[in-house]
């Protein structure tokens, strides 16, 4: 074994040693883990890691579920996966000391606060402001397509602070504080009946400079950290660790359930369909790496292009295999699917067919993911821009 091997087998020993994670409180068990630089290996000692290779990070998940350790709770989502890099790449010490560990703990969840209703793809260009006052930042603005800020702590957000800068200098970064005055949350509902996203508006919030991630004005590139991070966790949701898993398996299930005639050129598509998430699971696999050896690169959007397209063939796929029985209720679905003995819900494929229609604009639309490929994997001209030394205030809004 490799000396980082046996160190993360040490640090293994002596958490399972200490603490059964069957029968200990989640907060209690995975705050000795962070403590034993188990929850993030790659990160510095002190913040939740080792510095150690990035790959010791899948054994430790590894053993810890076969011992018993519960899965981490969805909420937890964007702390673990976004916030987590963003703060410890660009976070000042006593920042890292106070916001790392109750993140990993499952203590605050965690949102992002990135798009506005006259600024989604073009990021650079919003609206939100924050105003210096002594010790504080006082800020005012709406933010949208927020995925569970109804029930974060925490929000990653960037606001504007020089309105005179050009767009994307006149940026900041904060950890804003949800629960503080003058935060409101919308809930929206979405075509499925859910309200997973939500509208946030603030007034006047006072939010101490305590909580600024970054230095002033370098929120871009503090919210890139972010983003690449999004990409690539949102592309792995293609790239999940075992042959015909994930959404393809639903496919499969119903194709071999419920059809009754199997026609030649359906059993193509599917098999069609079957090659391309096979394709994405092991080009992110080979992503991911990236992303586990430090910041993610731009390929990071290639996952995240291809996991919208190939889950949206999916589950039209899925619904195709259906035909009438697609187009019922939901829950009706799910007691018939309970009746019959299926494995699956069918009315699980219905509803999906209709969330994947968010993949293709959550977490950077596709058309932006096409940019970024295009310009900074592929090399090739980027779209004319403007002066770069117009201030913000003055640069052409088409």
């Amino acid at each position: 074994m490799s000396d980082a091997a046996d160190v993360v087998t040490d640090r293994l020993d002596q958490l399972l040693a200490e603490l059964d994670p069957r029968t200990t409180d989640p907060v209690e068990f995975r705050g000795r883990q962070y403590d034993l630089g188990l929850a993030w290996v790659h990160f510095p000692e002190g913040s939740g890691g080792l510095g150690l290779p990035p790959r010791e990070q899948r054994r430790i998940e590894s053993r810890l579920h076969q011992a018993g350790a519960p899965s981490i709770n969805p909420r937890h989502f964007f702390g673990l996966t976004m916030a987590g890099p963003t703060v410890v790449t660009a976070g000042s010490d006593a920042l890292k000391e106070r916001l790392l560990r109750p993140m990993f703990t499952g203590e605050d969840a965690w949102c992002q606060l990135f798009s506005e209703p006259g600024a989604g793809s073009d990021l650079a260009g919003l609206g939100t402001r924050a105003v210096r006052d002594g010790d504080e930042w006082v800020i005012s603005g709406q933010k949208v397509w927020n995925t569970l800020a109804d029930i974060a702590d925490r929000g990653m957000l960037v606001a504007r602070t020089d309105p005179d800068a050009p767009k994307h200098k006149g940026l900041t970064y904060f950890a804003l504080d949800m629960h503080a005055p003058g935060v409101e949350v919308r809930p929206l509902r979405q075509i499925t009946g859910e309200a997973e996203f939500n509208e946030v508006y603030m007034t006047e919030v006072r939010v101490p400079d305590a909580d600024r991630i970054g230095d002033v004005g370098e929120g871009w590139r503090v919210a890139m950290t972010t983003l690449m991070n999004e990409r690539t966790t949102i592309g792995g949701g293609g790239g999940t660790p075992t042959r015909g898993s994930g959404a393809i398996a639903e496919a499969v299930r119903i194709w071999q359930e419920e059809v009754r005639e199997k026609r030649p050129a359906v059993r193509d598509e599917l098999m069609k369909v079957w090659v391309d998430a096979e394709v994405l699971r092991l080009t992110n696999i080979r992503a991911s790496q990236n992303r586990r050896a430090g910041n993610p690169g731009p390929e990071g959007s290639i996952a995240k292009l291809k996991f919208a397209e190939v889950n949206m063939r999916i589950y039209e796929l899925c619904v195709d295999l259906l035909g009438a029985d697609g187009l019922v209720d939901y829950d009706y679905e799910m007691r018939r699917a309970e009746q019959l003995g299926l494995t699956g819900p069918p009315g699980s494929s219905r509803k999906m067919f209709l969330r994947a229609r968010a993949n293709s604009i959550e977490g950077g639309t596709s058309e932006i993911q096409r940019n970024i490929i295009g310009e900074r994997v592929l090399g090739l001209p980027g779209e004319p821009r403007v002066d770069k030394d117009l201030p913000w205030s003055k640069v052409p809004r088409n």
